[in-house]
């Protein structure tokens, strides 16, 4: 586990480093973008989300790497305790880089980060990536919007700080492409809070490690989706596509790379 610098080796700069929030994308080394290649490159002090594939440390040299594990359903590194180790290295003057996986503002608590650097006077800039949603639409071959089909699309996550539930009579209002992030362990639940606003046809798709060699794409319908869970690898991060704008893919999906859930 992480450990904090000593306080007598922490005494503050007049001015101190920035802090780049960086986004590693869904896991494919080859999306990164040229910005955070060339921050990672600069980074002296590396702090990497469990999710982040532990390459991308060869992309910064000459940085320190410490392992800030963040995972669902396991013990994490507290988030205090990822926000003082930013500020703390920024205050010795080292170039830190917080490296998210997918992009650093979806779903990553890049907001509390933010403040809490902004409030220690500590510099940030955040350096965006590809978020999980589009890696999965990419996997496959669909659009998560559509003219005929749906005007937009609706980012939300299954796990709340209070341990509720978003509302999912809105959500089926929308009209939109659902994009549901941290459900692979409450698909049950969601397929019943969607069944009591959406029909049971509806088009569904779940994507396991998008963009990675252990990528796994699985189509099926609102009212089969709790069957779905028994088919995903357990522990392994999903996103869940909910809409119409998924029945073209589920139509030509690759037997080679899918599986269609169908019973």
């Amino acid at each position: 586990m992480a450990t904090e610098p000593h306080d007598d080796a922490c005494a503050p700069r007049r001015i101190p480093a920035e802090v780049v929030l960086l986004s590693a994308g869904p896991g494919d080394l080859e999306l990164l973008t040229l910005k955070a290649v060339r921050a990672l490159a600069a980074a002296e002090v590396l702090l990497l989300d469990e999710l982040v594939d532990p390459d991308i440390a060869s992309l910064a040299p000459r940085a320190r790497v410490v392992r800030v594990g963040k995972r669902g359903g396991c013990r994490s590194t507290p988030q205090a305790f990822i926000c003082r180790l930013m500020r703390r290295y920024a205050l010795q003057g080292l170039r830190v880089v917080r490296v998210k996986g997918g992009d650093a503002l979806m779903f990553g608590r890049a907001g509390e980060e933010i403040a809490f650097l902004r409030a220690a006077g500590v510099p940030v800039r955040i350096v965006n990536g590809i978020s999980a949603a589009f890696a999965a639409a990419a996997a496959l071959g669909v659009s998560l919007t559509h003219r005929a089909h749906c005007h937009g699309i609706t980012f939300v996550t299954a796990h709340t700080a209070d341990h509720g539930e978003p509302d999912w009579g809105a959500l089926a209002r929308s009209g939109t492409t659902l994009a549901i992030y941290m459900g692979m362990a409450r698909i049950g639940a969601i397929a019943r809070g969607l069944l009591r606003h959406l029909p049971g046809d509806t088009p569904v798709a779940l994507v396991q490690a998008a963009s990675q060699p252990g990528e796994r794409c699985m189509h099926t319908r609102l009212d089969r989706l709790a069957q779905a869970a028994g088919a995903c690898v357990a522990g392994d991060p999903g996103v869940i596509l909910v809409g119409a704008a998924l029945a073209e893919a589920a139509a030509v999906a690759a037997p080679s790379r899918e599986i269609a859930l169908t019973a």
